[in-house]
C-alpha cells in the first residue's frame, strides 16, 4: 500500500513538477524586466522595455544603415568594452540574427568510444594559424547555457540528421528529451 502510495506521489510530481518549474522561471523573468523600470504599475515596465525593443529594431533595420550610424566603428576603440560588445552581438546573432549558428549538428569523436553532440561553427580556421582539416565545434553542455568550443580535425565530425533546435533541445536535457520526427522540410546546412 505505501509502496502504491509513494508512486502515485512521484508520477504527480512528474506532472506537475516541470510546469510548475516553467511557470515559475516565466514569472521570474516577467518580475525582473518588468522591475527594470521602476513605475508603479504592473506589468508597464516590462511594455515599455518590449516596445521600445522593437522601436529601436524597426528604427534601425529601416532608417539606419551601416554607412550613417555604425555603433561598431566607436566601440571598435575601446578594449575592454570592445570585447564584451562584439562577443555578445556575435552570440545573439548565432541563435536570432541572419547569420544564424549552430544549424549544422555533429558527433565529435572523443577518446575511446565517446562521442559528444555538438554544432560546427566556423570551417575554415586558417586565419587563426590552424590547418585548414579542423573545424571549430561548439559543444554544449546538459541542464546549461553554457558549453566549450573545441577545434578537432574534420574527420573526428560526422554530420547528425536531425533538427538543430531539437539536437540542442536533447543535448541540454542530458538526452532526455525524445527527438520527434518532423515531415517539415530539413533545414539547409552550409558548408
Amino acid at each position: 500500500m505505501m509502496k502504491r502510495i509513494l508512486s502515485y506521489f512521484l508520477q504527480g510530481l512528474l506532472y506537475t513538477l516541470p510546469v510548475f518549474a516553467t511557470v515559475y522561471v516565466i514569472i521570474e523573468a516577467i518580475i525582473f524586466v518588468d522591475g527594470i523600470i521602476p513605475v508603479k504599475v504592473p506589468g508597464l515596465g516590462l511594455l515599455i522595455i518590449l516596445s521600445s525593443l522593437t522601436l529601436i529594431g524597426f528604427i534601425g533595420t529601416r532608417f539606419i544603415t551601416p554607412n550613417i550610424i555604425s555603433v561598431d566603428k566607436y566601440l571598435d576603440k575601446v578594449p575592454l568594452i570592445k570585447t564584451v560588445y562584439t562577443s555578445v552581438k556575435d552570440l545573439l546573432s548565432a541563435f536570432v540574427g541572419k547569420k544564424k549558428r549552430f544549424t549544422e549538428p555533429v558527433l565529435v569523436k572523443m577518446e575511446g568510444n565517446v562521442e559528444r553532440f555538438g554544432f560546427v561553427t566556423q570551417h575554415d580556421l586558417t586565419d587563426l594559424g590552424i590547418s585548414a582539416d579542423k573545424v571549430a565545434v561548439y559543444i554544449p553542455f546538459s541542464y546549461a547555457l553554457t558549453g566549450n568550443l573545441i577545434v578537432v580535425p574534420k574527420t573526428s565530425v560526422s554530420p547528425v540528421d536531425g533538427n538543430s533546435a531539437d539536437i540542442m533541445k536533447f543535448v541540454i536535457s542530458g538526452g532526455v528529451t525524445e527527438i520527434e520526427e518532423n515531415d517539415e522540410e530539413v533545414e539547409t546546412k552550409p558548408k
